[in-house]
């Protein structure tokens, strides 16, 4: 998790950038999808998920809208479809 945080960070003690923020809630889903695949009668979980997949998006689209080289730039490091 760390490691994914530095490569998007934009300096050393970026904790809050957009690009910051998609990176741990991309950790997130990944964690919350294994574990749904898992446990399939989890609705609290699942709720979760979709919690995470939408404020992801809106991140995204706002990076799209305002710092194209930058969303172009985290849809690679993250393997992100677009």
């Amino acid at each position: 998790m760390k490691k994914k945080i530095k490569e998007v960070a934009i300096h050393e003690k970026d904790t809050g950038s957009s690009e910051v923020q998609i990176s741990l809630l991309t950790d997130k889903i990944e964690n919350l999808s294994k574990h749904i695949k898992k446990f399939k009668k989890d609705k609290h979980s699942s709720v979760g998920l979709l919690k995470a997949v939408n404020r992801r998006k809106k991140l995204l689209d706002y990076l799209k809208k305002n710092k194209m080289e930058s969303y172009k730039d985290i849809i690679s490091k993250l393997n992100l479809r677009k």
